[in-house]
């Protein structure tokens, strides 16, 4: 018998039809498949199942979905409107499933059929709509705003390509398209009735209206369309589908019928493919100038219509936009959105005529700035020669804010006009440039770092002068991660465990965890904790040597580094202990009795020369050490091909030990160390981060924490750091720098390891030699712990049961009631 489903709308209780039991679903994957799919049984593909079931679940959403909507219409509550040029989402079946309640039926629904719902699910292609951290928490926080119920609508770019699909070839990253979309997302619908045109290039022109009022006019412009494309975001449990809507370049032109009567074909199509490469790719490479041309576009492109679809959408509930604020706000993820300020201004300036100080009111109060680097060099800048040229009107725009800007400056700091340089958007110079984070703080009336440590330093180095002018502004809003995608989803075996332990409140509630702390102590507990760490060691060491070929010892220590690959982060620290490991063994087998694997993945951007080189570096270190036979099994290296979300699912259960190790004060948040900590991984670290905020919950104890503080690398930096001072106090490090110089590890490709060499002896920017002894030392703690299961486990079960600050939950909690005024 079908389950009936009541959501409420208004003050009516609302029956949602769709069959929840598996018959249902049954039903509807037959149908799909036959009618929609057009095939059955004999001619279907593994695809063509995947797709008959994500139909399935997908319809079971739509009806959720258009509930929602039309409570959030009917409400008119305030909306929260968020823009990123990245969300990362992954793959989509198995979160909509589990947030809608249908594991159990839909795994039983294929069972009976003769399918493994994993090996359907496997079939989905992730949507790598994003380059790492700041994607991946994009997609936590939509999650989040669902099962909050908070009225939330995502903005992004439909790219037809995301991030590069990552081969390693002799060592060496290559990047290969990720054709994510080539066939299809059944999880999406296009909305062509809500296309909106975006102007590009051209001229202003000023004019007296007919009051006499000074105008600007925008014209000869290059236009292209924005096609948006919707995708549901269920919440868990609740009935609530929010929104996340992708826009997609479309030409106002399908081909130049002139030049194809002429037989020039293409340049029939030139103006198409022009205007559609704006959403073709994420992150052109902005090594060239037509590269950066490209990447403003962009950005450009989707704030321009996403601020055309919020006024749109307030216009259709209210009256006077002089009410803005109070029915939207709208979060900007880092500085990619930050053209939504001044094109929010140009709207209401050029279109709805309001007075400059009206509408600069109404921008304050309606944008609030997420900042998430520590690095000044980091920061966004346009040039404002490519400024002016391709967003003419802007630019005038934001001379006209940064010159009221340094006018209220100079008021409250009168004389200084040194801090009037250091504070203007505009950066004097050759070229002068739009510094966009400063554009971010003066049109916002938030600015949040994403850690304690990270919000300090934006106080007191980063954007110290504004802290000093608008402190009311800073605030810190500590990064989370979705429980329900990081720990129900990818540990199903620990989440049952958990959920038979304490109840599945958990799953809601991350906080819930504490009832865990007891059971530390509960030898059976433990047990079962550790059988399920061993049987997903198990599942994910066949998964290693079914993709790389490279058999691993499953009782060994997962030592895992997974994350992009940059200096700040240090994936060459881990590779010279790695070396250290291995000279250790060679001198005496012995010395080194709890074994290790070495996991890393990760990908280089594609025009950074010293990350893609530090990939060459860890395969020709794995290449050596995985065919050396005398160190049997006690030391393996593996790098995993085309690090993504799905893969990460699969490397956080099976995982004992975090590498956490950036450069103290490097490292803005950092979210990856939260899902390691949730799964039950104890983490090696420096006091950089969201580390700091895990060692107080979780005490110091219980992790491994080593080298040089954020103030001691600021003090070495002004006395002047000479990493040969430390190298000849470290024997160790001398000699693997000297194996290095000699090519051991790369007897065929002489010299191709010197420039990390001569960055190690002369540069050495993120301190590598300076925290060598110190993590060497602490990775000997971490064998000396792990030796003692029973001590390792019960540290285990301690970080999982304070790891419920660390939930996203909590940290959009905060955001609506602290940032954007929504009463939870």
């Amino acid at each position: 018998m079908a389950r009936q489903l009541k959501s409420k709308v208004g003050s009516k209780w609302v029956t949602i039809h769709k069959d929840m039991t598996k018959e249902g679903i049954q039903t509807s994957f037959q149908n799909n498949r036959v009618c929609t799919l057009g095939k059955d049984q004999y001619t279907s593909t593994q695809y063509d199942n995947f797709l008959s079931m994500a139909i399935a679940i997908r319809d079971r959403i739509m009806e959720r979905w258009i509930l929602t909507q039309q409570k959030y219409h009917k409400e008119n509550r305030k909306r929260v409107y968020y823009l990123s040029l990245e969300f990362l989402i992954g793959r989509l079946m198995g979160n909509n499933m589990i947030n809608l309640g249908l594991i159990e039926e839909a795994t039983k629904a294929m069972q009976e059929m003769g399918f493994d719902i994993e090996e359907i699910r496997d079939q989905e292609h992730d949507a790598g709509l994003g380059n790492g951290g700041l994607g991946r928490l994009a997609a936590c926080f939509l999650d989040s705003m669902a099962t909050l119920g908070i009225p939330a609508h995502g903005y992004g770019i439909r790219y037809d390509y995301g991030i590069f699909k990552q081969k390693i070839i002799n060592g060496h990253q290559v990047e290969q398209p990720d054709e994510w979309l080539r066939h299809g997302n059944p999880w999406e619908i296009a909305r062509p009735e809500y296309t909106v045109e975006i102007k590009l290039y051209g001229r202003t022109q000023m004019y007296h209206d007919y009051k006499g009022k000074l105008c600007v006019r925008w014209s000869d412009t290059q236009n292209v369309q924005a096609v948006p494309y919707d995708m549901p975001i269920p919440g868990y449990g609740n009935d609530i589908v929010n929104t996340l809507r992708l826009w997609s370049a479309r030409s106002t032109e399908e081909f130049d019928f002139e030049y194809f009567n002429d037989g020039d074909y293409e340049k029939a199509v030139y103006s198409k493919m022009f205007s559609e490469n704006i959403s073709k790719v994420l992150y052109p490479n902005d090594n060239s100038s037509q590269g950066r041309e490209l990447r403003l576009k962009q950005e450009y492109f989707f704030t321009a219509a996403s601020i055309a679809d919020i006024i749109r959408r307030f216009k259709e509930e209210n009256l006077y936009l002089k009410n803005l604020p109070d029915k939207v706000t709208i979060q900007l993820n880092d500085t990619h959105p930050a053209l939504a300020i001044p094109e929010l201004m140009r709207i209401l300036i050029d279109k709805e005529h309001m007075d400059w100080d009206d509408a600069w009111d109404i921008v304050v109060q309606c944008f609030a700035y997420t900042n998430h680097t520590v690095m000044p060099e980091a920061l966004e800048c346009w040039s404002v020669a490519l400024f002016g040229k391709v967003l003419p009107r802007h630019l005038q725009i934001i001379y006209e804010i940064n010159a009221r800007f340094l006018r209220e400056v100079a008021n409250e700091f009168p004389g200084d006009t040194d801090r009037l340089t250091r504070m203007s958007i505009i950066e004097e110079g050759t070229p002068k440039r739009i510094r966009m984070a400063f554009l971010s703080i003066v049109g916002s009336h938030s600015l949040n770092g994403v850690s304690e440590l990270h919000s300090e330093l934006l106080k007191t180095q980063l954007f110290k002068d504004f802290y000093e002018f608008c402190p009311e502004k800073f605030n810190n809003k500590t990064n989370g991660i979705t429980q329900r995608r990081w720990l129900l989803k990818s540990n199903s075996r620990l989440s049952s465990l958990i959920s038979e332990a304490i109840g599945n409140k958990w799953i809601t509630n991350l906080h819930e965890m504490k009832k865990l702390l007891p059971l530390k102590d509960d030898r059976s507990f433990r047990n079962k904790w550790r059988s399920i760490k061993a049987a997903n060691k198990e599942q994910f060491a066949e998964y290693i040597y079914k993709t790389n070929g490279v058999i691993i010892n499953p009782h060994s220590i997962f030592d895992v580094q997974i994350k992009r690959i940059h200096e700040y982060k240090r994936q060459l620290l881990f590779g010279l202990y790695i070396i250290a490991q291995y000279l250790k063994l060679k001198r005496d087998p012995k010395s080194v009795d709890v074994p290790r694997t070495c996991i890393f993945g990760g990908k280089a951007a594609p025009g950074y020369y010293m990350a893609k080189l530090t990939i060459k570096f860890i395969n020709n270190i794995a290449n050596v050490i995985n065919r050396d036979k005398s160190i049997k099994d006690k030391l393996r290296v593996v790098f995993l091909e085309n690090y993504r979300v799905s893969l990460a699912e699969k490397i956080f259960p099976a995982s004992d030990l975090s590498e956490q190790i950036s450069t103290a004060g490097t490292e803005a948040s950092g979210t990856g160390c939260m899902k390691f900590m949730v799964n039950g991984a104890l983490t090696i670290g420096t006091l950089d981060g969201a580390n700091i905020e895990m060692a107080r919950e979780v005490g110091k104890e219980n992790m491994f924490i080593f080298g040089l503080q954020a103030k001691q690398v600021e003090q070495l930096k002004i006395e002047g750091y000479s990493p040969c001072d430390y190298i000849e106090k470290a024997p160790m490090l001398k000699e693997i720098i000297h194996l290095i110089q000699s090519n051991f590890f790369s007897p065929v490709e002489q010299g191709i390891f010197e420039p990390i060499v001569r960055n190690l002896l002369d540069i050495d920017p993120f301190f590598v030699c300076a925290d060598f002894d110190s993590y060497c030392a602490m990775q000997d703690q971490v064998s000396s712990v792990y030796r003692n299961t029973e001590e390792w486990t019960k540290r285990s079960i301690i970080n999982v049961a304070k790891s419920g600050k660390f939930s996203s939950d909590r940290t959009i909690h905060q955001y609506a009631q602290e940032i954007w005024g929504l009463d939870l």
